[in-house]
């Protein structure tokens, strides 16, 4: 028993740092060593940025009846949508008041006619490794954003001792802050008190659907991918997102990630996954928790 508890904690403890104490020595591989930023990312901060702009786009036309209480509310932007609408759909079945005939994807159907692949939580290859992610549909092609890593964002020095507590899920970035990717108890209850109190009337600055089996955006499973072995090297490997200030307010409700201290005036931290090789359809994605692509 104690032999697999151990292959267990090899498993996650050089990324998912459930607290500091537990990681005293700060041996130079147990944390995310990178002496220039940029040597951390393999694609550019626009590409992050237009990718994500692409889906969230294609997400929020393909929800456009549900949109029309935050679309009222933005008048110059609503024709900008509605072209979009238009131009997947016939002409003859789209107007400006009526939409009730447009045809309603899922949103890993969403996910698959934008980017061309959908990802999705199954058991894992691995023995003993729960779940993990797989390309279930399409081709990932190398370098693309194939996954975001939910949960609450927590700054340096802020109280996450009680939820990291038994948590796999605390991700460690490169500058110390931390993202908590639990989905149940006490995380799953600050993750939700933080959106909620972060809504402005209709606008929802977070998502709260990867809590539930039925996700808003289809992208947010990254806390589930793996550690790699020395059978299943890794195909993707993470990378940290700023989210601009400038990042449409109608396109927020996708992003799921959320800060936990209200007053703090700085850009929404989020972490993606990045190809590191081309993925084909029904392969599981596997990350290193520890060592930077440079």
């Amino acid at each position: 028993m104690l032999r697999a508890l151990r292959r267990r904690w090899d498993a996650y403890k050089y990324r998912f740092v459930p607290w500091v104490a537990l990681n005293l020595r700060r041996k130079r591989r147990t944390l995310r060593y990178v002496p220039k930023s940029s040597q951390d990312k393999i694609i550019s901060d626009e590409d992050v940025f237009e990718t994500l702009l692409k889906i969230f786009r294609a997400l929020f036309v393909n929800d456009f009846s549900r949109q029309a209480h935050i679309l009222a509310l933005l008048p110059e932007i609503k024709c900008k949508y509605l072209e979009l609408l238009t131009s997947q759909q016939k002409p003859s079945k789209v107007n400006s008041c009526d939409h009730q005939s447009q045809r309603v994807f899922s949103p890993e159907e969403v996910l698959f006619n934008t980017l061309g692949f959908t990802v999705s939580r199954d058991q894992s290859s691995l023995m003993s490794a729960g779940t993990g992610v797989f390309v279930s549909k399409g081709f990932v092609p190398k370098g693309t954003v194939v996954s975001m890593y939910p949960g609450t964002v927590y700054r340096k020095h802020e109280p996450i001792f009680f939820q990291s507590l038994g948590n796999p899920f605390i991700f460690r970035c490169i500058d110390g802050v931390l993202i908590d990717g639990n989905d149940k108890g006490l995380s799953r209850s600050v993750y939700r008190s933080c959106s909620r109190r972060d809504q402005l009337g209709p606008f929802q600055m977070s998502d709260e659907s990867w809590l539930t089996a039925a996700l808003q955006n289809p992208l947010a499973v990254g806390q589930y991918v793996n550690n790699c072995t020395h059978e299943k090297a890794a195909n993707v490997c993470y990378q940290e997102f700023d989210v601009p200030r400038y990042f449409p307010i109608e396109l927020k409700q996708y992003l799921p990630n959320i800060v936990y201290s209200h007053d703090i005036e700085s850009h929404l931290r989020c972490v993606v996954l990045v190809t590191l090789r081309d993925i084909k359809q029904g392969e599981e994605l596997f990350s290193n928790y520890y060592t930077v692509v440079s």
